[in-house]
């Protein structure tokens, strides 16, 4: 079944190339979670719910029936935003034989990977029982590393191993630029020979999560990746729909850091 209902719209399929390459260009620019985190799939489009495992409490009880302890199963959401291309810009397009200006696409895409940034982090943020540890402030002396190591050390004593990630709010990304008086070094640089970096604004301000994204400890469960859909015909002009299925699986406490 074309769920998508890409095969009888009034679309050529010249368009749908250039509106898929479009929309994936432009949202791979703006997600965040997605450059640190492992992909969990794509599982398929009719895939509604997936396990999300507790390492800390998974297993199995004794005797018959026997039933599996510390997993759930929790629905995949579905994330969209809608867009319209004007019946007469395609027009415009076949006569002259100018390219269909997609700027509603893109800027769709954008706002749909903002979606899906949104689901990560404010998974990242309410996860209960992750270690939280109170920010210093940035804007002074050595505190965004010393805030960093003592992250590190809690993940080295609860035996979290790999690389760590660090994303800030966009006011604390600029903060780090600053140099350590007498080194000649930034904040940044120092941070950055610590921990992988991003910033991204869905955490807000003067926010900050120290992760370590290994695919053992969390990742980003897909069911159907971004796809664009046609919803209908209007007025003469098309309406799509960019959606995906998501869900963000912590599978340890311990890999995350929050700083309040």
């Amino acid at each position: 079944m074309d769920f998508l209902s890409r095969e009888g719209s009034p679309l050529p399929e010249a368009l749908w190339e250039k509106i898929d390459e479009t929309v994936v260009s432009a949202a791979k620019k703006a997600l965040v979670g997605r450059r640190f985190l492992s992909l969990y799939g794509p599982l398929g489009a009719g895939i509604q719910s997936i396990n999300v495992d507790d390492f800390a409490t998974l297993g199995e009880t004794e005797g018959s029936p026997v039933k599996t302890l510390g997993r759930q199963y929790v629905e995949l959401p579905v994330l969209y935003k809608d867009f319209f291309i004007l019946w007469r810009d395609i027009e415009n397009s076949e006569r002259l034989g100018l390219p269909v200006d997609l700027s509603a696409a893109m800027n769709a895409a954008v706002q749909a990977a903002r979606q899906e940034d949104e689901l990560v982090f404010g998974g990242l943020l309410s996860v209960k029982g992750a270690r939280k540890i109170k920010k210093g402030d940035w804007s002074t002396g050595e505190t965004p590393v010393t805030d960093v190591c003592q992250g590190l050390t809690h993940f080295t004593e609860a035996g979290i191993i790999g690389k760590a990630t660090l994303i800030v709010s966009p006011d604390l990304y600029l903060q780090l630029q600053r140099i350590q008086p007498g080194t000649g070094i930034t904040e940044y640089e120092r941070v950055k020979e610590l921990v992988k970096l991003y910033q991204t604004p869905v955490l807000g301000k003067n926010k900050a999560v120290l992760v370590n994204p290994q695919p053992q400890y969390m990742d980003l469960a897909v069911g159907q990746d971004l796809a664009t859909a046609y919803l209908k015909t209007r007025d003469l002009n098309h309406y799509l729909r960019i959606l995906e299925t998501v869900l963000l699986r912590v599978k340890n406490k311990d890999a995350i850091v929050i700083y309040e």
